[in-house]
């Protein structure tokens, strides 16, 4: 029982197992997901940063199970990472904008977020490589997925100056 509830929560209720982009669907998901609690749902950013906190801290956990008696320690049906990179640009995005929130504005960043975000997650620049080539247990499998959030971030933050700037 433990085992199913530990696959069900890193395939992210089996989304791993599809054939085809795994990674890219689990993504797609979450950004629909937090676009519902955020701007559908409302909830409040603590309530919403709880559940992703949660997630966090037991995701390590989870896949280092997961993993533990497996030969590939960064199966593709592990997708609970994916779900965190997504969220880290998508709630810092919401955050940054206060309780005022333009849904229209929210679907295209939520676009570019998601478009950047598989960008990043599937390029590996550096450290996401490092850190997916160098660990091969949990903190790899999920920290090279913040980094490519964070680089979202940062991304986004640069183009929100350039565009302050000059536009």
């Amino acid at each position: 029982m433990i085992k199913t509830l530990n696959y069900l929560f890193v395939s992210c209720f089996g989304i791993g197992s599809f054939r085809f982009a795994p990674g890219t669907i689990t993504s797609l998901i979450t950004t629909i997901f937090l676009y519902s609690l955020f701007h559908i749902i409302d909830l409040s950013n603590k309530t919403i940063l709880i559940i992703l906190l949660i997630v966090f801290i037991y995701s390590f956990y989870a896949v280092s199970e997961y993993i533990k008696h497996n030969e590939n320690k960064d199966p593709k049906e592990v997708v609970v990472d994916e779900f965190i990179g997504q969220s880290i640009p998508i709630y810092l995005y919401e955050i940054s904008h206060g309780i005022t929130k333009d849904s229209q504005e929210a679907i295209l960043f939520y676009l570019y977020i998601f478009i950047l975000f598989r960008y990043f997650d599937i390029k590996k620049p550096f450290p996401v490589s490092f850190f997916d080539k160098k660990f091969k247990n949990s903190f790899g499998v999920i920290i090279d997925d913040v980094v490519a959030g964070l680089y979202v971030v940062l991304t986004l933050i640069i183009f929100m100056v350039i565009k302050s700037k000059f536009l």
